[in-house]
């Protein structure tokens, strides 16, 4: 098992290759017995789909990375690695679009197995407005157990994160790349405290650099982590949104905060209350939809 695990890990760090690749390579060869034995015109009949650049990247890394070693300085660093066959893998994710095959973790692991749990996701350029709605809702979900989701951003998800820290709660952050590229670099002190105290976890490879694309596809993970999702503050076009799109694929409950409607900052929440989304006034708002076995405050 120990070296399916080690073999499952290399195929998720060589370039190239996607999720539907990787499913498939799985597919043919379960316990990846093969994998070092076929020949690169071997790999190119399995998957005429890839380009002879994707070929060669994923061919090249997969007999020239050293696993062992990249594991070795990962457990120096204590980062922990999940993979989809691990029993402590969360069942959460296992039902979700493309569920990673490996999730790099650093804390708290026994937090993924948290019963309670709120995302709760919104604008990077949080106003006070912003500030005073995570500051009235989230405490007392927090003193009753809830633990809060987001995803390290600037502004709503900062905010949400240090109000759980703040009240004695717990929290997980979900990053767009790797463990040792925190971003932005400004939350690089907050994710070491959540990295000792809390949970910080990514899909991603720990040296990956975050690219723009990652952080809409680390969105699917935030919702699917939790029990409903929270939107405070958004945009029309925005990230929160496609949280609050997965969170309904994933049959999820999805709360948004109202605002003016002469706030560009609220376009986004009042247009997913327009859609069916649960208005939220008060926490008793979230209370009241989710089926939490919420300790009394």
């Amino acid at each position: 098992m120990e070296e399916f695990r080690r073999r499952l890990l290399l195929l998720q760090h060589c370039r190239g290759i996607g999720w539907k690749t990787f499913f498939l390579i799985l597919k043919e060869d379960p316990l990846l017995k093969s994998l070092f034995k076929k020949k690169r015109y071997e790999w190119q009949a399995l998957f005429p789909q890839l380009k002879p650049n994707q070929l060669s990247l994923f061919y090249d890394d997969l007999h020239s990375i050293n696993i062992i070693q990249k594991i070795e300085l990962y457990e120096e660093n204590d980062i922990l690695f999940l993979t989809y066959f691990d029993e402590l893998y969360p069942d959460r994710l296992r039902h979700i679009y493309n569920p990673p095959w490996v999730i790099y973790a650093k804390g708290r692991l026994s937090m993924l197995q948290k019963e309670n749990a709120l995302a709760v996701v919104g604008m990077r350029e949080a106003t006070v407005y912003g500030q005073e709605v995570i500051d009235r809702l989230l405490p007392p979900l927090i003193r009753r157990g809830c633990c809060i989701i987001s995803g390290l951003a600037a502004g709503i998800d900062t905010l949400a994160h240090r109000s759980a820290l703040g009240h004695g709660g717990s929290t997980i952050a979900v990053l767009g790349g790797g463990l040792f590229h925190i971003y932005p670099k400004d939350n690089t002190s907050l994710a070491l405290k959540m990295m000792k105290e809390q949970l910080v976890i990514s899909e991603y490879t720990p040296f990956t650099k975050p690219e723009r694309w990652m952080f809409p596809m680390r969105n699917r993970l935030i919702s699917g982590l939790s029990d409903g999702v929270l939107v405070v503050e958004a945009k029309m076009k925005s990230g929160s949104l496609i949280t609050a799109q997965h969170a309904l694929e994933q049959g999820k409950n999805v709360f948004a905060v109202p605002g003016k409607i002469t706030d560009n900052t609220s376009v986004g929440t009042n247009f997913l209350i327009q859609e069916g989304a649960k208005p939220v006034m008060h926490h008793e708002d979230i209370l009241s939809e989710m089926r939490f076995s919420i300790q009394n405050s």
